[in-house]
């Protein structure tokens, strides 16, 4: 069997901060699928990872005789995948600047001891978390074909209202959709396993709701959006991506985001995507300590894993939550809050010791019958060392 290796390309890895602090980057969700999912249907093999220090407990490194090494932070397409499969031994893919691929030893590769070869075709290759949410659309689509190739959808029933092409619905067993608005016009609609869409909801696709999870009464969902599994939205969501095990079961308005694990926004909670004036964004880039400028005029809430939102909470456009952090209260945040902070704009912040975040994390995972392990718990020592140098 192949031995593969997803490699976090140590830049890259820290420009994808919050999202990296607590996963490599092939574990990232875009589309349906994470980016290792996705490899895992173009190419068999076992896969491990070489990804930052603090995380290789956890996301452990399987050396072969011959390794192929991709990219983390590539996305598979069929043309890249072609070349990656012609590489001969001790050739390296580059598109531009960017590392592809590499076949040999990861030794070998590190050391700087490859021949490069050039891939002059297109691929997505992810550099900011903002590019995960203007290129969720494509990837649902892209992903829905994959998935849905000559299989045959659960019955949809005739109590939905569908607008467009009923063949772009995929429904998998163990799902739910009663007395919803479904629009393919767009796009499809995947509507996993187990999953539930309840009345009164409009969806526009492209559209993904993953496995075990919900969409309450009355929610309207637009287009580009996905919901990983074991997650509850309410409210508006537009372009959105949620990584999983996440709730924001109430009215509110999230747009152009990207939400960890285990966060849960309360009701009637409001994010920006858009600036008064209409100007261009600018983000909080991790590594630089600074807010790097985008070409981006909609851009709304990053949050990373473990943080939680009070009730009416408000939002300026492209705000960055780090991990672990609690807000609650009036006004509005500065738009870039540290990890392992609590507190509210008026109030102001302190910070979160390890041992409350460790109780209210396992009390949060235990209700999807699960607890941060002993790995865990080492990672987020490490993660609480590293965010302090951001404060």
């Amino acid at each position: 069997m192949r031995n593969i290796i997803l490699y976090d390309v140590p830049r890259v890895h820290a420009d994808l901060l919050p999202m990296s602090f607590t996963r490599p980057i092939a574990d990232f969700r875009i589309g349906i699928t994470t980016i290792r999912q996705k490899w895992e249907l173009f190419i068999s093999g076992n896969y491990s990872y070489k990804t930052v220090s603090f995380l290789e407990k956890k996301y452990t490194l399987t050396k072969g005789d011959e390794d192929l090494v991709i990219a983390g932070n590539v996305v598979p397409n069929k043309d890249v995948v072609g070349v990656i499969e012609s590489l001969s031994v001790g050739e390296a893919l580059f598109k531009g600047d960017d590392m592809i691929a590499y076949k040999g030893s990861i030794d070998d590769f590190e050391n700087g001891r490859y021949k490069q070869v050039s891939y002059e075709g297109d691929c997505l290759i992810l550099h900011y978390l903002y590019e995960l949410f203007t290129n969720n659309g494509a990837m649902i689509k892209d992903d829905f074909d994959a998935i849905t190739k000559d299989r045959i959808s659960c019955a949809i029933s005739e109590s939905n209202t569908i607008i467009g092409d009923k063949s772009l619905i995929f429904v998998e067993e163990g799902a739910s959709v009663e007395g919803a608005c479904l629009n393919t016009l767009g796009g499809p609609i995947y509507i996993g396993k187990d999953s539930q869409i309840m009345e009164g909801s409009c969806v526009r696709g492209p559209m993904a709701l993953c496995e075990h999870s919900y969409i309450n009464m009355g929610a309207k969902i637009y287009s580009d959006t996905t919901i990983g599994p074991w997650s509850k939205m309410g409210g508006e969501l537009n372009n959105v991506l949620v990584f999983g095990y996440s709730n924001k079961a109430h009215d509110g308005f999230l747009g152009n985001a990207v939400i960890g694990e285990w966060c849960n926004i309360g009701a009637g909670t409001n994010a920006s995507n858009l600036k008064n004036d209409y100007s261009k964004i600018r983000l909080w880039n991790y590594p630089d300590h600074t807010f790097m400028r985008t070409d981006l005029q909609f851009c709304g809430l990053i949050m990373g894993d473990h943080s939680k939102v009070g009730i009416n909470c408000m939002f300026n456009t492209a705000t960055v939550v780090g991990v672990g952090v609690n807000i609650h209260g009036s006004g509005f945040p500065r738009t870039f809050i540290p990890s392992f902070s609590e507190g509210s704009p008026v109030g102001g912040f302190v910070d979160v010791q390890l041992k409350k975040f460790f109780e209210i994390a396992n009390r949060a995972m235990a209700r999807r019958g699960m607890l941060l392990t002993e790995i865990d718990y080492e990672i987020f020592e490490e993660i609480y060392k590293i965010a302090s140098t951001y404060k």
